[in-house]
């Protein structure tokens, strides 16, 4: 596949990096000191131009393109790149937004501005954050088969009941698979091991498993025995994330408090926030936190308007007491770093705007996909037809043939779900999500 990308931003980058090694991929960028970069550090086509261009555009081969992404900085711009090249080819438009006023205006026509698909970076992020705080530890979670499977990413704690007991012995539900431990492990950083009955998870491991979300947060409850679902939940930064994570906390029967600076916008926030308890302060204030009791919180979110912002306020929650603290990191290479000092989770709108767009491309070949570990692996939904190598075979048969590094996770057939055992036979029709290792990704797709 041909693809297009233009912005070589930090978002353009990872895209750029995921998609390289199996597909053409030419990137444009005005920055000519970036497109340098980028012809040294990664297989592409790299040109200097102006992407809203057409003969810039056409430069790049946008006639003979599948695909083109527009993900520069500026919403305007990247609806712009999508428009001019749908004008001049048919090439599939992908175009990044920050404000989701444009998400829905597309969303009830798909294909306006010439955009086929948009993904909203401030929506996203706000969804992540949603997701997580729900399930104690939890890094990560994506949904598969119409919601019936969940993949979730958890830390196991120093002092978890989980910590040193074997997957057979912490397995004690009945619909979940562990399907991978990613292990810092000294100088071999981040291991991805793929567990039986008898690998010991250590404190410190990251479990992914995929079953049942009432599976899913049993498991999560055994990890974390002493916290219940979060009840105190404060966010501070009522900007447009700030904003969307109360909404949606709401739509989920939360009743959030929100802390806003500035008090034109809080009042905004408070006429269109029912469910929401804002409060105009500057969230850095470490007395008025005092005087709020937010060291009370169960869960402190942190969408400021920068990233030395959103570390303060956090490590300051987390000191006056509160239990859990999410925050918003806009470089991404941060993120690590939040992790480090004491941010429980850290998201990185960038990084997870790469992330979705990277899986909408992949998900073309399935029905759906996670990345996981920054590409390390996958988790793909795929629907089994008459020509895969798993129709018609129990799992044990199946498994003799799959290479290192995959496990079956989950099926679903006819919108129930399945726990996959040995001799479970995979039936035509049947929905299989499936972990990957990167490694194994293209001879799992020809066998599926």
């Amino acid at each position: 596949m041909r693809v297009v990308i233009v912005g070589a931003g930090e978002v353009g980058s990872s895209i750029a990096a995921s998609l390289a090694s199996s597909h053409e991929v030419v990137v444009i960028d005005n920055d000519p000191t970036r497109v340098d970069e980028l012809t040294y550090d990664l297989d592409v086509l790299a040109i200097h131009g102006d992407g809203t261009d057409v003969d810039v555009l056409q430069e790049a081969g946008i006639g003979d393109a599948d695909l083109l992404i527009a993900s520069t900085d500026d919403d305007h711009t990247n609806i712009v790149i999508s428009g001019t090249a749908k004008a001049c080819c048919s090439s599939f438009t992908i175009a990044r937004v920050k404000k989701p006023q444009y998400l829905r205006t597309w969303e009830p026509n798909q294909g306006a501005f010439g955009v086929d698909f948009m993904v909203c970076t401030d929506l996203l992020a706000a969804e992540t954050i949603v997701g997580v705080i729900g399930l104690p530890t939890a890094q990560d979670v994506d949904l598969f088969a119409d919601g019936i499977v969940q993949m979730t990413e958890f830390v196991i704690p120093e002092d978890s009941p989980v910590a040193n007991q074997t997957v057979r012995e912490a397995d004690r539900f009945d619909s979940l698979t562990f399907a991978a431990i990613i292990r810092e492990n000294g100088d071999e950083r981040d291991r991805i091991i793929v567990p039986s009955g008898q690998t010991v998870i250590e404190p410190g491991d990251e479990v992914v498993v995929i079953g049942s979300p009432d599976s899913t947060r049993e498991f999560s409850s055994s990890i974390a025995p002493e916290e219940e679902r979060p009840r105190e939940v404060v966010i501070v930064g009522g900007g447009e994330i700030g904003y969307q994570v109360a909404r949606l906390l709401e739509d989920r029967g939360f009743s959030p408090r929100l802390v806003e600076r500035d008090e034109e916008r809080a009042r905004w926030l408070a006429e269109n926030l029912p469910g929401t308890t804002v409060l105009q302060s500057d969230a850095t204030d470490r007395a008025f936190l005092d005087r709020e009791n937010v060291g009370m919180a169960d869960v402190f979110i942190a969408t400021l308007e920068n990233d030395q912002q959103n570390l303060l306020a956090t490590l300051l929650a987390k000191r006056l007491g509160a239990d859990r603290a999410v925050a918003i990191v806009d470089t991404g290479e941060f993120a690590d770093l939040f992790e480090e000092v004491g941010v429980d989770v850290a998201v990185s709108p960038r990084d997870a705007t790469a992330e979705e767009i990277t899986r909408f491309t992949r998900a073309r070949r399935a029905e759906n996909v996670s990345i996981i570990d920054g590409d390390r692996a996958e988790v793909m939904e795929v629907e089994v037809d008459t020509d895969s190598a798993f129709a018609g075979r129990p799992i044990r048969e199946v498994a003799a043939d799959l290479p290192e590094g995959v496990v079956v996770g989950a099926i679903t057939r006819n919108g129930t779900l399945i726990t996959p055992r040995g001799d479970t036979v995979i039936e035509v029709g049947d929905h299989v999500v499936v972990f990957v290792d990167s490694d194994a990704v293209e001879e799992v797709n020809a066998m599926i």
